[in-house]
């Protein structure tokens, strides 16, 4: 992936600028925070699939369907100023 953008040479100098940046002993560490990150990402990816309400509702397109289960609330009515009460 990277070598299509960079190309071959590109990819070389990016490892070695890295290398000189983190130190050889802080890359593994870096590369196992981003795999655990991604972990994390993809689990809580999955668990709000799970707890969306209406999630097994599905449009024709393929897209969710939107569920609406509760009414609406009214809008509070507007209150009028009562003369006598300004200041």
């Amino acid at each position: 992936m990277l070598a299509d953008i960079f190309g071959v040479d590109g990819v070389i100098v990016l490892i070695v600028v890295v290398v000189l940046l983190f130190g050889g002993a802080a890359i593994p560490k870096l590369a196992r925070n981003l795999g655990s990150a991604k972990n994390e990402f993809e689990k809580g990816l999955e668990e709000g699939k799970k707890n969306t309400p209406g999630s097994n509702l599905v449009a024709g397109n393929g897209t969710a369907a939107a569920a609406d289960t509760q009414a609406a609330a009214p809008a509070p009515a507007p209150v009028a100023d009562d003369p006598n009460t300004r200041s």
